[in-house]
């Protein structure tokens, strides 16, 4: 019992049973004011997935622009890939805000939420997972967009080698913090 335990740090001819009573009632109030601090991952989560939305609205109506300006008046196809891999960017990081958004409610706020089998996130590494392979998609396309648009070598060179540099270290990451899921 949390009680007992506070009544044992202090010496036996001080004790009675109102303080007893009283360090039993302080312990529940704490326990009860840190369950409920839980509920503060309600803010960044909506804002989350608030950010997620904006996101993919812009990303999806700046993809209509794109397809209507190499429609109607003929941009180049450099221009294009440019800015569908704009498009795309947003798009994609709208995802990882969305993953991020549903992992920190279902982790801390409510474990039935229902989401697609693939969103779902049981631990905290479920979450980091998600969110280095949205990372990795964005540095994937961003890079692309830059070898698209680069105009010399050295910076294509420049680029890749710090996108990848960066990947290895996010591997390198989720593989050291790795847990083994067969223990559980």
């Amino acid at each position: 019992m949390p009680a007992k335990m506070l009544v044992d740090f202090v010496p036996p001819h001080k004790t009675t049973p109102h303080f007893a009573k009283i360090s039993a009632t302080i312990i529940l109030m704490i326990k009860r004011a840190l369950e409920v601090t839980r509920y503060a991952v309600v803010i960044p989560s909506v804002a989350a997935i608030l950010g997620a939305l904006l996101l993919m609205v812009q990303g999806s109506i700046e993809m209509v622009v794109v397809v209507s300006e190499a429609i109607f008046e003929e941009s180049s196809l450099k221009q294009s890939i440019v800015d569908v891999l704009t498009a795309v960017d947003a798009i994609l990081l709208g995802t990882v805000l969305l993953v991020i958004g549903y992992g920190l409610y279902e982790l801390f706020i409510d474990t039935e939420i229902k989401v697609p089998a693939w969103l779902r996130v049981d631990d905290l590494d479920d979450l980091k997972s998600k969110l280095i392979g949205g990372v990795v998609a964005i540095i994937a396309v961003v890079f692309v967009g830059i070898f698209v648009d680069a105009n010399r070598a050295d910076e294509i060179i420049e680029y890749g080698v710090g996108a990848g540099a960066l990947v290895a270290g996010l591997a390198l990451f989720a593989f050291a913090t790795k847990k083994n899921k067969e223990k559980k």
